[in-house]
């Protein structure tokens, strides 16, 4: 599943950068001609009187922005809006229905013992069905073994579901550290324009000022975005561990009873 995503990663990406490419070609030369008309030009963040359809508007804006920093941080949003799919499917699909889940091994244990609770378990997807079956394979030590067992086990599968979360949160820092730093670039090659010009008029450093502003613009959504998806995981992260954890104190009580 994770590789699937990450080509689809790869394949964004790839389909983004040509789109760029020919919108640069077509940029340039409809710059100079309205600059040569004395037309006002459209801004992404101002209004006038024809429109710019957005997805245009952001490719002009990426493109001013410098090609180098913003794939980076393009590659950022990619690479971590993959990781969080891939997370948030996996968990999606990891919710159980515990007193469902609860009530058929409760059935098996009586109906055909433990060997029948383990196949119900083997039979249902998610990290709790995997909890009890471990813990129904130390059954005949007793209970204090299965106790323990979940316990354990269950610190597995809290870090099969927080897989991938590291990823994910190097990007929400990297993301704007890239736009600062294309800032800082920026800040440098207007000042590197003042110095060669020897004049400190706005058109000089207009440049490099624009650079700087939109890149750090860039990195901020980005981390942004990917804050808001990481966030979301970690509410679906704490909702099953304490699914986990209620069933799991139902489970040992169900495995008291069948042992009495």
């Amino acid at each position: 599943m994770k590789k699937f995503f990450m080509f689809l990663a790869v394949a964004g990406l790839m389909t983004f950068t040509a789109n760029i490419a020919s919108a640069q070609d077509e940029a340039a030369p409809a710059a100079t001609e309205q600059v040569a008309a004395d037309e006002p030009v459209t801004d992404l963040f101002a209004g006038s009187g024809e429109e710019v359809p957005l997805h245009q508007a952001l490719k002009t804006k990426f493109i001013e922005g410098g090609a180098g920093f913003m794939s980076l941080v393009l590659i950022c949003l990619i690479l971590g809006l993959a990781l969080a799919i891939e997370r948030i499917l996996y968990l999606s699909f990891s919710k159980t229905n515990t007193t469902k889940l609860l009530d058929k091994v409760e059935a098996a244990l009586k109906e055909g013992g433990v060997e029948k609770a383990k196949e119900v378990c083997r039979n249902t997807r998610g990290p709790v069905a995997s909890i009890f079956y471990q813990g129904l394979l130390r059954a005949d030590q007793g209970v204090d073994v299965v106790e323990k067992t979940i316990v354990s086990y269950g610190s597995v599968q809290m870090s099969l579901m927080e897989k991938g979360l590291g990823w994910i949160s190097l990007f929400i820092a990297i993301a704007p550290s890239l736009g600062f730093l294309g800032t800082v670039i920026g800040m440098i090659q207007a000042f590197d324009a003042i110095q060669a010009a020897g004049d400190i008029s706005p058109n000089v450093v207009a440049g490099g000022m624009k650079v700087a502003l939109i890149t750090t613009v860039g990195g901020l959504i980005v981390a942004v975005i990917l804050q808001l998806f990481y966030n979301y995981i970690l509410s679906k992260i704490d909702t099953l561990t304490i699914d986990m954890e209620d069933a799991s104190i139902r489970f040992v009580d169900t495995m008291v009873k069948y042992n009495k």
